[in-house]
């Protein structure tokens, strides 16, 4: 279901697709694409594709609007149609993420369990340390149903909107 959801979305998306792609070739002149080596379900490595933000380690002036947006990640789309990742699930890390948030343990294995997402509770959080993410990782896998998904889903695309900081505002808003 995901891959069909996927490929309908991309077919619709793709004018806007290349029009990003164009203009971080004109602008930046350097990849469109941002690729790395990330983990997924059961510890598996796979390649994430993102739009390059950055050059030279510095993010670049159409690169912090891509990222404040999320536009960065829609080519995440490619991951789902190979079907590495979902459109929901715990953020796929690189293995320095793992090794620096010491979830190389048995404790965090139920995080494995699951395709990683484009987007998910941790990636909507305004908190952003360890303990909260594992925690609405681990809650995400432990409770995922259509209405989480359906409020998940719904807030990424208000800040595709409003921004990262409004967006999540109002998905944690108590």
């Amino acid at each position: 279901m995901n891959r069909i959801i996927t490929s309908i979305i991309l077919i619709i998306i793709l004018p806007f697709l290349i029009l990003i792609a164009s203009i971080i070739l004109i602008i930046d002149r350097h990849p469109i694409f941002f690729v790395q080596e990330r983990i997924g379900k059961n510890k598996k490595i796979f390649k994430i594709y993102k739009f390059r933000t950055m050059d030279n380690n510095k993010i670049t002036a159409l690169g912090k609007f891509l990222r404040r947006t999320g536009i960065d990640e829609i080519p995440q789309l490619i991951n789902i149609l190979i079907g590495d990742m979902n459109f929901i699930g715990p953020r796929p890390l690189t293995k320095q993420d793992v090794i620096r948030l010491e979830w190389n343990t048995t404790f965090h294995d139920i995080r494995w369990g699951i395709k990683p997402g484009i987007t998910g509770l941790s990636q909507l959080s305004p908190i952003c340390n360890k303990r909260a993410s594992f925690f609405l990782d681990k809650f995400y896998v432990n409770n995922h149903s259509v209405i989480l998904h359906g409020k998940i889903i719904f807030t990424s695309v208000l800040i595709l909107f409003l921004g990262k900081r409004k967006g999540r505002k109002l998905f944690f808003k108590r």
